[in-house]
């Protein structure tokens, strides 16, 4: 099907609101998901409300907690999320950080008990437009891993996000947005439910055989995701486990930590004002020549042109704002089933779509 920006963002609002949050809580999360379908992230975008349905009906996901700060040292701050929508703590979360590093220069927060915190870049670009520069390590936990290390079969991490953006006045930010794994669950999800194979050199089988089939990540025996970019990805995978995870959150994927089918983020965020170092036309001026130095290059065969980081996200919500957002009809049956759990009936699904 295809639906509208719209159309989608009220009636994801209101499902939440059925399901027990503020209004205000409800349409920011509902702007967030479908802003990640628009710029094409699918696997970040509403098809995650059966799993947000469900954590809220056995109390893993808190319906109206918001972000709290628990330690501050100036510079470095933690940030507790109450297990609220990541949506919303991790929005609240980077206004801090944000309203910080104008006295600090740079500013390090640690976001620890959030829900699913949805698209990542979606927090980069906040600063990004801010004026700011932003890094961000992420970890996944409360759940059964199911990313292998390196020259490993068995899953020991999850597809722990990367993010880091630099701002252009005038211009959308350069955005590098990044799961570690090979590919994010929620593509292999998205492939699940409409039937499709993956890339290859994504996954392996249960006998560390690599294949193409997504149902090894939902059937038993279970496969397993790798890294992408193999040891090196590997290795960024682990700092976002540390780092995010062990650091800012105190709750990595080892198995001594709980594992209650659930969606846990934390998140290790630097973020930086350009004007500390002084150059900052200079270092605008250099982003812009560099990012046209790039554009420049003859395009490979394949390809039609050479993009920055951040370019197809901008593709795609200027196509999906136009033509609708396509959702498969798998994921949206499961997004009708949650919205009736969620207290919406069989009529007001129909008026709201």
């Amino acid at each position: 099907m295809l639906i509208t920006q719209e159309k989608l963002t009220n009636f994801v609002t209101r499902l939440f609101v059925a399901a027990g949050s503020t209004e205000v809580v409800a349409a920011e999360v509902a702007e967030h998901l479908v802003e990640a379908n628009l710029k094409g992230h699918d696997s970040h975008g509403v098809g995650m409300i059966p799993t947000y349905v469900r954590n809220l009906k056995v109390g893993n996901l808190q319906p109206d907690a918001h972000a709290e700060v628990i330690r501050d040292n100036g510079a470095v701050l933690l940030v507790d999320g109450k297990m609220g929508f990541g949506q919303v703590v991790g929005h609240e979360a980077t206004e801090i950080a944000l309203e910080r590093v104008k006295d600090t220069g740079i500013v390090a927060v640690g976001v620890r008990n959030c829900h699913h915190l949805g698209r990542i870049g979606s927090y980069g670009e906040q600063c990004g437009h801010a004026g700011f520069v932003s890094v961000h390590f992420v970890n996944v936990v409360g759940h059964a891993p199911q990313v292998s290390p390196y020259g490993g079969r068995e899953r020991r991490m999850t597809t722990n996000p990367f993010c880091c953006v630099v701002p252009r006045p005038g211009q959308m930010p350069i955005v590098l947005d990044m799961a570690t794994s090979a590919i994010a669950l929620g593509k292999v999800r998205v492939a699940h439910m409409k039937g499709e194979q993956v890339p290859e050199d994504v996954l392996v089988d249960h006998e560390g055989q690599p294949t193409t089939n997504p149902s090894v990540m939902y059937e038993e025996p279970f496969g397993a995701m790798g890294p992408f970019g193999k040891h090196k990805g590997y290795g960024l995978a682990v700092m976002c486990e540390l780092l995010g995870g062990a650091l800012a959150g105190e709750w990595t994927a080892q198995p001594g930590n709980p594992r209650e089918n659930t969606v846990v983020n934390h998140m290790l965020m630097f973020v930086l004002d350009p004007k500390a170092f002084g150059g900052v036309e200079r270092f605008h001026s250099e982003v812009a020549d560099m990012a046209d130095y790039l554009r420049s290059t003859t395009p490979a065969k394949g390809f039609d042109r050479v993009r920055i980081p951040g370019e197809p996200e901008q593709e795609s919500m200027a196509e999906r704002s136009v033509h609708g957002i396509p959702i498969d009809d798998n994921s949206w049956a499961g997004i009708v089933t949650a919205a009736e759990a969620a207290g919406l009936s069989t009529d007001e699904i129909v008026a709201l779509t």
